[in-house]
């Protein structure tokens, strides 16, 4: 019988397309990557997904998030995506956790129930949190590397962060794993150079901030606003939604 996806049915067999519906996706950062990602796992007819956030939409999300419209400008990310979850398949289990990922809010997460986790975050110091975590538990995660400052989406690669390069944050990633003894971590990377973002006043969120008043942390509170795009963060988090469907769909050693 025809559904919504009869035709991704097509590529992953029953088999797969009922292990996707089966797993509990882990979704840890609903910005320009992992909004694009929940995009994705939803149409893919994942089960179970688990979307932590605790930023609002903010107008200057418009140029890159998918879950950023006039509309939701000042609503929480996790609740938007939600909705859009719902709205594609309504059959959908989805946890909203409206909680800034940090290691003194990692107690609140039991990874033993997550088939998949996945890193969207960007602050050093919750990825690594969110690695440690996912391997204590035997858990498979996927981490996007820096996707700000770029222009490439053909300069995105899928690989070991010990195979990465060009990469500011994924050397301190590199550096800052093996400290602590994790040999492996699949990442999505570009090899592209970070351009400089202008120095534009007028377009600085240091002097022009709009963030809902809402929100617990702004862009005030960056060292430096990154310049971005609708198509790089888009494309980092597409291709993180696919090594997610590939893994768990195929687990068995290939199609059903």
């Amino acid at each position: 019988m025809l559904n919504q996806f009869s035709r991704t049915e097509l590529l992953l067999g029953k088999e797969g397309l009922e292990r996707l519906r089966l797993a509990r996706v882990a979704v840890f950062g609903i910005g320009g990557v992992g909004g694009y990602t929940v995009e994705a796992l939803a149409r893919s007819g994942v089960g179970t997904l688990d979307l932590i956030d605790d930023d609002r939409v903010c107008l200057t999300n418009l140029n890159r998030q998918i879950v950023a419209t006039y509309k939701t400008i000042g609503k929480q990310k996790v609740e938007v995506a939600r909705d859009r979850v719902g709205e594609i398949n309504p059959k959908a289990v989805v946890h909203t956790h409206q909680v800034f990922y940090t290691p003194e809010t990692a107690g609140q997460f039991d990874f033993s129930q997550y088939d998949y986790v996945v890193d969207a975050i960007d602050t050093v110091s919750g990825k690594l949190e969110l690695v440690e975590q996912a391997n204590r538990s035997g858990v498979p995660i996927i981490s996007c590397m820096g996707a700000g400052n770029k222009m490439d989406p053909t300069a995105l690669q899928v690989a070991d962060i010990y195979e990465t390069s060009v990469c500011p944050l994924a050397r301190v990633m590199r550096r800052e794993l093996k400290k602590r003894g994790i040999a492996r971590l699949k990442v999505v990377y570009s090899k592209e150079p970070a351009m400089k973002p202008l120095e534009d006043l007028e377009a600085s969120c240091h002097t022009h901030c709009v963030c809902p008043p809402e929100a617990a942390r702004t862009c005030v509170q960056r060292r430096q606003v990154p310049g971005s795009n609708a198509f790089v963060p888009a494309v980092a988090g597409l291709i993180i939604a696919g090594e997610v469907v590939k893994d768990l769909a195929w687990a068995g050693g290939g199609r059903g």
